[in-house]
């Protein structure tokens, strides 16, 4: 028995599309700490707060309630435990917020742990809750807009789910590997978060996947090689800024050469200051250089650096490294303050710590009241200076202020046939052959479609697409079985034909389907893109060498062994369109005996 390199580690991104269907650039992207007006000084606004809405403006906590001013009991309950006040627009007044978190609890989701409520229904509830957050934060004295954040990253963490654009996850993109096509995706789901209220997203995801595949990160990232990561990051950050939305770069210094969850423990980061460098850093430097207005620090032991200490509490990792080496100047925010590993110390204690290593926002402390205490009390007595609070604001006013200046659409424009175009395009482009024929069609009718548990929408809608593209589906013939996030071998089914993987593709080595593909994510429109892959009666994938197209059938042991080898393989699609996928590292692992 021999270990070899086999057709199923190779990859081909499909049905690309290169149409723009973004929406005009609504705000241009200024040095981060440059005013947007001449009228309007940030320094001269934060200079003249009084020390209570200095320490409020770092704030940004979630709050229980579908509404700003009118909530259920129980989310009165959750809002006076969280924050001596009844509504979200009663804790923005008390506390002078600077920014608040929409938040969706959705079992299952790994990232969950930090949302313990849900104030996000429809989009039409979430446009007239922002609104009336806005309403609310008027009232203070820089009468400048509240951040209003959102972790919509796509895939798996997507906190809107319904009713607006949904493209696939981080790591279809890095599969379709067309940045255009990224910016332009972006673009359109940017532009509905921007009519929705929602002016500062969370994202994008600039972890590089470590051979380990993080857990938490996952498919969340855009792929394992540093350079593409960051050509696919700088591509996302423009397409935010062109529909007039805030963009963040997380989890630095990168959270992707971890195993373990920073939810539940402090990862330890065990790479050189070079490997670092090298392997992590690259996408948040594109991503500086595209604009992003924010970097998330991620509760992460980076022990080339200051070892012990989490970099979310390290003015060695936030300052040294992420402003003087990288220069980056715009807004830096904690990442949750709810999570294990800042819950070492006191909400308070733990707010003064983060302030004083270099964030400027604190984002969800478990207790608003005592981390907004505790920042007082440090500047009474000398611990924490007004100067650092006054740097801090003025950074945020400096990100406001261009964020007023931006102009939404109407609410009609929400999820509109253009912008439901451009994630279609990411979404078919993402699909990915692992094994299979040459040549199509992948699936043959009558099909039935079955899935693991919990994939039933996935289900009927992949039957739906299937049925479109000509197939006869019912309950008997070839069987396509789907998987998702989570799914193990034990969700796989030993007797179906072909498998589809929506989230990470390294299940697909345990399975035994002649056909395997993925598309990384369960959005309809992935299942209608992958159905249209497997209905496709042409010629699905080949390798160019040189100037030359082959057919992978026509190349030799060696010559596929020498092109697996290098990890980065190009391919021409059906429609001519030339895309490059980057294989992790464990996947190229997963071999098969002969």
């Amino acid at each position: 028995m021999r270990r070899s390199l086999v057709p199923a580690l190779v990859a081909a991104a499909l049905l690309a599309g290169c149409a723009d269907a973004g929406p005009a650039a609504r705000f241009s992207s200024p040095p981060p700490g440059a005013a947007a007006s001449p009228t309007a000084n940030p320094a001269t606004l934060a200079a003249a707060l009084s020390d209570e809405d200095l320490v409020g403006q770092v704030l940004v906590p979630y709050a229980y309630g579908l509404d700003a001013t009118t909530v259920s009991a129980g989310a009165a309950a959750g809002n006076q435990k969280l924050a001596g006040v009844d509504t979200p627009a009663q804790m923005i007044a008390k506390y002078r917020l600077g920014g608040l978190m929409l938040v969706n609890y959705t079992t299952g989701d790994g990232t969950a742990k930090t949302n313990p409520t849900t104030n996000i229904d429809t989009p039409d509830q979430v446009h007239k809750l922002t609104a009336g957050l806005q309403t609310a934060a008027q009232a203070l004295p820089a009468h400048l807009p509240l951040l209003v954040g959102i972790d919509q990253e796509y895939g798996w963490v997507t906190r809107i789910r319904s009713g607006v654009t949904q493209l696939p996850s981080g790591m279809g993109l890095g599969a379709a590997a067309d940045p255009k096509l990224t910016e332009q995706g972006w673009a359109a789901a940017g532009a509905d978060l921007a009519t929705l209220g929602v002016n500062t997203d969370f994202a994008p995801d600039a972890d590089v996947l470590g051979a380990a595949g993080n857990p938490v990160i996952g498919s969340r990232s855009y792929g394992s090689d540093p350079a593409a990561v960051g050509t696919q990051v700088a591509a996302a950050v423009r397409g935010l800024h062109r529909a007039g939305v805030a963009a963040t770069l997380k989890h630095f210094p990168g959270h992707g050469h971890t195993t373990a969850d920073s939810h539940e423990n402090l990862p330890v980061l065990t790479q050189s200051r070079a490997q670092l460098e090298s392997g992590d850093l690259p996408p948040f430097s594109s991503g500086i250089a595209a604009g992003a207005d924010l970097v998330m620090s991620g509760h992460l032991d980076t022990r080339a650096i200051d070892p012990g200490t989490p970099a979310s509490f390290s003015a060695k990792v936030l300052v040294d490294l992420l402003r003087t080496k990288l220069g980056f100047k715009g807004v830096v925010i904690t990442d949750a303050l709810n999570m294990a590993p800042a819950e070492k110390w006191s909400p308070g204690e733990a707010a003064v710590r983060a302030i004083l290593a270099g964030n400027d926002m604190l984002l969800q402390p478990p207790s608003l009241s005592a981390a907004r205490s505790g920042l007082l009390d440090a500047m009474k007595s000398g611990q924490l200076s007004r100067t650092r609070l006054v740097e801090a604001v003025t950074r945020i006013f400096a990100l406001k202020l261009r964020l007023a200046a931006a102009k939404p659409g109407p609410m009609s424009d929400v999820a509109n046939a253009d912008r439901q175009a451009a994630a279609a395009k990411l979404s078919a482009a993402a699909v990915t052959v692992l094994r299979g024929p040459c040549s199509g069609p992948l699936a043959k009718g009558p099909v039935t479609v079955t899935a693991a548990a919990g994939r039933d929408q996935q289900q009927s809608w992949l039957a739906a697409a299937l049925k479109a593209a000509g197939l006869q589906v019912g309950d008997g013939g070839t069987r396509i079985h789907l998987v998702g996030y989570g799914d193990t071998s034990a969700d796989l089914a030993p007797g179906a034909a072909v498998t589809v993987a929506m989230d990470l593709p390294a299940v697909l080595a345990r399975a035994t389907s002649p056909v395997r593909l993925a598309t990384y994510s369960s959005t309809q429109a992935s299942m209608t893109a992958v159905a249209a892959v497997m209905a496709y009666p042409g010629v699905l994938w080949s390798f160019t060498i040189g100037a030359k197209t082959r057919d992978p059938r026509d190349l030799g042991p060696q010559e596929i062994a020498a092109r697996v080898e290098g990890y980065r393989l190009r391919f021409y699609t059906p429609a001519g369109h030339r895309a490059a996928f980057d294989l992790p590292p464990y996947l190229l692992e997963q071999v098969e005996a002969e």
